[in-house]
C-alpha cells in the first residue's frame, strides 16, 4: 500500500445541533481525515498544530490507531485552534459562533522526514500557501495530490490557490465552492472549467445528496446513503476525504475506474461520522459495522437495468 500524508487542523470544536450541544471536543480536518483513512490500515501521518492545552490522550489515541503524530507541533505557551458552531434544524447550514486561529495563525507546516516520500498527499482545508509549502517540502513528486478548499480561501487567498491547484491531481469542494471557484451555473460546466485550472479529476461533494466525479469528459455520481437521524454534520466532508484517499492508498490504484470506489467507501464513513458529536463515533467505529453498511450501499445503488 502507499503511504499517506496529511496536513489539516488537529483541533478543539464546539458543537451546538437540534439533538444538544457540547463543550470543548476533538475536531479539527487533520483529525477526520486521520480517523477515516486509518479504517484501511493504511500509513498515515498527520502534519498540524495545537498548543499546550491540547490532551495527549488525543494524540494518543490517533497513535493507537495507527496514525502518525510526529508531524504534530506542540506549542506550549500557545492555545489551540478552536471552532465553534450551530446548526440550524434541517442540518444543512449553520452559523459559525466562534472562530479563534490561535497557535495556527504562525503555523509553518514542517514534514517529518519519514513521509517526505508519500505517494499521496492530502491536502486538509487550509491557507493555499499553507498546502503548498507541504508539497515544497516533499523528496519527491507524489503520484497523488489531492486538496481540500472552501469558500473562505476563495475570496481571501484567490491567486495563492490558483497557484497550488496547477499541482494538484484531485480537488474535493461542495456544489456551492465549486459554482464560485468556476463561475458558472452549472456543475458540469464547472468541472470543465476547473480542470483547466490543473486538477484532472474534480470530486463535488453534495452531502445527504452524495457526489459528482469528474475526469476528462467522463462523469460518475454516487448518492449518499439515506439516514434516519444527522446527530453532527460536523467532519463528514473530511471523513469523505479521509475514506477516499485511504481507499486509494490501500488499492494503490489511481484510476477513474477504482476512484469511482473510493467515492463509495468516502461516503460510507461519512455516514457514520454524523452519528454522534465531533470524532467519537469514527473512534469507535468496527471494521464489521463498515462492511454491513458497504453492504447496504451496494444494494442500494446497483440495478441491472433493461433496455429496450
Amino acid at each position: 500500500m502507499y503511504k499517506l500524508l496529511v496536513v489539516g487542523t488537529v483541533a478543539f470544536d464546539a458543537i451546538e445541533t437540534p439533538f444538544g450541544k457540547t463543550d470543548k471536543i476533538l475536531g479539527g480536518s487533520g483529525t477526520f481525515i486521520g480517523l477515516a483513512a486509518a479504517q484501511f490500515g493504511v500509513k498515515t501521518g498527520v502534519v498540524s498544530i495545537v498548543g499546550g492545552d491540547f490532551p495527549k490522550s488525543y494524540l494518543d489515541m490517533m497513535n493507537e490507531r495507527g496514525i502518525n503524530t510526529d508531524g504534530v507541533e506542540i506549542v506550549k505557551e500557545g492555545k489551540t485552534f478552536f471552532w465553534s458552531g450551530k446548526y440550524h434544524n434541517n442540518m444543512n447550514s449553520r452559523d459559525t459562533l466562534v472562530t479563534e486561529l490561535n497557535v495556527l495563525a504562525d503555523f509553518t507546516p514542517v514534514v517529518t522526514k519519514e513521509f517526505k516520500d508519500s505517494e499521496i498527499v492530502m491536502l486538509g482545508n487550509l491557507h493555499p500557501l499553507v498546502q503548498k509549502s507541504v508539497l515544497d517540502q516533499m523528496n519527491v513528486v507524489p503520484k497523488l495530490v489531492i486538496l481540500d478548499t472552501m469558500n473562505f480561501w476563495m475570496n481571501s487567498a484567490l491567486e495563492d490557490l490558483y497557484k497550488v491547484l496547477k499541482r494538484v491531481d484531485v480537488i474535493t469542494i461542495n456544489d456551492e465552492e465549486a459554482l464560485q471557484l468556476s463561475g458558472e451555473y452549472s456543475l458540469v460546466n464547472a468541472a470543465e472549467k476547473i480542470h483547466k485550472m490543473g486538477p484532472k479529476y474534480v470530486v463535488i461533494k453534495k452531502g445527504e445528496h452524495g457526489a459528482l466525479l469528474f475526469n476528462e469528459g467522463k462523469m460518475f455520481f454516487a448518492p449518499a446513503l439515506p439516514l434516519s437521524q444527522v446527530f453532527d454534520p460536523t467532519g463528514a466532508g473530511d471523513t469523505f476525504a479521509g475514506g477516499f484517499s485511504g481507499y486509494l492508498a490501500k488499492t494503490k490504484d489511481l484510476s477513474f475506474e477504482n476512484m469511482k470506489n473510493a467515492i463509495f467507501y468516502g461516503s460510507n464513513l461519512a455516514s457514520f461520522c454524523v452519528e454522534k458529536f465531533g470524532t467519537l463515533r469514527m473512534e469507535d467505529l468496527k471494521t464489521k459495522e463498515v462492511q454491513l453498511r458497504l453492504e447496504a450501499f451496494k444494494e442500494l445503488t446497483q440495478l441491472d437495468i433493461e433496455l429496450y
